[in-house]
């Protein structure tokens, strides 16, 4: 495994990200993510997945939440957050640590 990173998601979301440097793989429904997803897990250890793409994938997507990499990261689209993204980091932070240390929200 390597360090790299890719984005899946709608072509104007992700591509921005290619001028970083990351590897974009554009798709345009669910089924095109969870492949796009599938073939990026076999040589990048970073996956982000613009919402629109991962929340529908979901079950899917918990299959890599088994092993250290690849790290599949839900992030917000062009269209900005519905708070999906937010609320997954937050979860997973609590159950990593035991302690919500970013969003205090009791």
């Amino acid at each position: 495994m390597t360090g790299r990173m890719a984005i899946v998601g709608d072509g104007d979301s992700i591509m921005v990200f290619r001028a970083a440097g990351v590897d974009t793989f554009p798709v345009g429904d669910e089924k095109k993510a969870r492949e796009a997803v599938r073939h990026a897990a076999k040589d990048h250890s970073i996956i982000f997945v613009t919402e629109e793409f991962y929340k529908p994938n979901e079950e899917f997507m918990k299959r890599f939440d088994e092993e250290a990499y690849p790290v599949v990261i839900s992030i917000p689209s062009k269209n900005g957050s519905t708070g999906y993204s937010d609320e997954l980091l937050k979860t997973a932070m609590e159950k990593a640590l035991g302690v919500d240390i970013l969003f205090h929200n009791d």
